[in-house]
């Protein structure tokens, strides 16, 4: 690959001095006819069907940059720098890749049809198929290449099966994750008879990122060139295979799905890559036209330095957002700034990224305990418990259990999920009516609930106040728990006294502010009502005490299910 010219300033080189970057590291391997890897750095363990030598590599382009301020392009004898500096400068070029073409720089994303990328022979372009035959095979499973029925043959590759495709993305080690054998795993214990293809182009994938996204539209034509010789055969149908690419590989899946003869039955995106996508043309990405169903877990849409790890736009017919697809639970983004100083930015990165990766591999395990996300316009109104409707497909499992929408492109839906496998959590959408108040003001108080049902007692869910409390009007909430709570019998109202965090302490300060000299607080409130969103039930709740209906700081209030539901229910239940 010729060497990328990029016309942008790094870390004190002269913004107009080009940075000249060749393919780095080199890959020192056997290729075969086909362009597979048959040993040296990630490569295969057993030859491919009549492997032959290649040349030798070419040279390494050095970098015109200070080595020790380059992790990705330093020889291994000059890397002096921290490795808190290095993390820093690993999130530092998302940023500097993803604003690359507004700076006059040499790097263009291949557009479709685009002959550029076929210019690259299928020989150099180092792309292998292995195909995983049980749970516990090796690494690199059984190798197939295109044109070699005997490979299929030897691999016992099952044409009238369903075939699952997994592909991985831009790789700074070179070498596969440690999540791609979990989800190997889980699909083959899932569905035992389909076949399991790992699409290996991790030469192609260890360059420095920009020569990676190029490298997409190669990869997605290979996977295309296998799909359609793999058509000769009447037996197989490309309404059984399932593309499931993660971050650039997700845009790989598409590149596949754009390019093969017919349509694909169905392409997953984990988290797809956001530098260099964001908002392109749809086929320049990932988009619902490159297959039947094109479902998408979005995990990190959160903008750092400028730029999103992961695409924040819907590219899919399902857009999945877990967490608003921003903060995941479980990876201590609250303290970034000490991930730099510590060089643990990577580890946190990577845990919301590959966020996706889990909870699809979550939904092929844990099937008793399948997690479901709600059709929202956008995570402000989910969190404020409006969007929990199951009504008109409003509703879907997500990762493999995912359904389309009849007739819908873009459908974007939430849900939140706990910090560790099993993810699933009980979403419950409140709505509490206040009569009348006083003292007030301009401050908003910091409630919690308390959730006492037939399987036991939840911990105290605090009630996020994303608006003012209304008065004679309904304000919705959404908590959620981590256990199920079974039927609901009672619900403790707490109006926090004490300061749980630095927000609830800055209301404290506003509260005491805006309230004048010995004023009182004072909420007034006879009824909750909840809405299960996993079951779709309904349930009142009205003061315990007719008698007492205020609330002040420091205080709780007890709720009990109304008489007249109890009563409206054993009706029912003659009927």
């Amino acid at each position: 690959m010729s060497p990328v010219s990029l016309g942008v300033s790094l870390l004190g080189t002269p913004e107009n001095t080009p940075v000249h970057v060749g393919a780095w590291p080199p890959i020192h391997a056997e290729r075969d006819v086909t362009g597979g890897v048959t040993n040296g750095a990630a490569g295969w363990p057993r030859p491919w069907c009549h492997s032959v030598k290649a040349a030798p590599p070419p040279p390494r382009v050095r970098a015109s940059v200070c080595p020790s301020i380059h992790p990705f392009l330093a020889p291994a004898p000059c890397r002096p720098c921290s490795r808190a500096m290095r993390s820093l400068f690993l999130l530092l070029c998302s940023a500097v890749s993803c604003s690359v073409a507004a700076r006059g720089a040499e790097v263009t994303l291949p557009a479709a049809g685009d002959g550029s990328a076929e210019r690259v022979p299928a020989q150099k372009a180092r792309v292998k198929f292995g195909l995983r035959s049980s749970p516990h095979a090796g690494e690199d499973g059984c190798a197939l290449a295109i044109g070699q029925q005997q490979c299929l043959e030897d691999c016992k590759f099952n044409v009238t099966a369903k075939t699952f495709f997994i592909i991985h993305g831009w790789t700074m080690s070179g070498m596969f994750e440690t999540w791609l054998d979990s989800l190997v795993s889980a699909l083959q214990e899932r569905e035992k008879d389909a076949n399991v293809v790992v699409v290996d182009w991790l030469s192609l994938a260890h360059q420095l990122y920009t020569d990676a996204v190029n490298n997409t539209q190669i990869v997605g034509k290979t996977i295309a060139r296998l799909l359609d010789w793999l058509q000769e055969d009447p037996l197989f149908k490309l309404e059984n295979v399932h593309l499931i690419g993660y971050s650039l590989g997700a845009h790989v899946a598409g590149f596949a799905g754009n390019h093969v003869h017919g349509t694909i039955g169905r392409i997953t995106g984990l988290d797809p890559a956001g530098p260099m996508f964001e908002g392109v043309d749809p086929s320049r990405r990932l988009s619902p036209d490159d297959a039947n169903f094109v479902d998408v877990l979005h995990t990190y849409t959160r903008e750092t330095l400028g730029v999103s790890i992961g695409i924040q736009m819907p590219v899919g017919h399902l857009d999945i957002y877990p967490n608003g697809g921003d903060f995941q639970p479980g990876c201590g983004l609250s303290d970034v700034l000490g991930a730099i100083a510590y060089g643990t930015i990577g580890e946190v990165v990577k845990c919301e990224h590959e966020r996706s990766v889990h909870l699809f591999v979550d939904s092929l395990v844990n099937q008793d305990k399948q997690s479901f996300a709600f059709q929202c316009t956008d995570s402000s109104r989910f969190k404020k418990g409006i969007c929990l409707s199951c009504r008109k497909n409003r509703c879907s499992g997500i990762g493999y259990n995912a359904r389309r929408i009849r007739h819908k492109r873009n459908s974007k839906m939430y849900l939140k999920t706990r910090a560790d496998m099993p993810f699933k959590v009980y979403h419950y959408q409140m709505k509490m009516h206040v009569f009348s108040y006083k003292g007030l003001g301009e401050v908003d108080p910091t409630f919690s609930v308390t959730l006492h049902g037939t399987n036991g007692d939840s911990e105290p869910l605090s009630l996020e106040m994303l608006d003012l409390i209304g008065l004679n009007a309904t304000n919705t909430f959404l908590v959620y728990t981590e256990e199920d709570m079974g039927e609901l019998l009672k619900i403790k109202l707490t109006w926090e006294g004490t300061s749980q965090s630095w927000y609830d302490l800055w209301k404290e300060l506003k509260s005491y502010w805006y309230r004048p000299v010995n004023a009182t607080q004072e909420l007034h409130i006879r009824r909750i009502r909840v809405k299960s969103g996993e079951t779709q039930q309904r349930f009142a709740f009205c003061v315990e005490d007719s008698q007492l209906t205020s609330i002040s700081p420091g205080k709780e209030l007890w709720f009990v299910k109304c008489t007249e539901e109890w009563q409206k229910r054993s009706v029912s239940n003659l009927l």
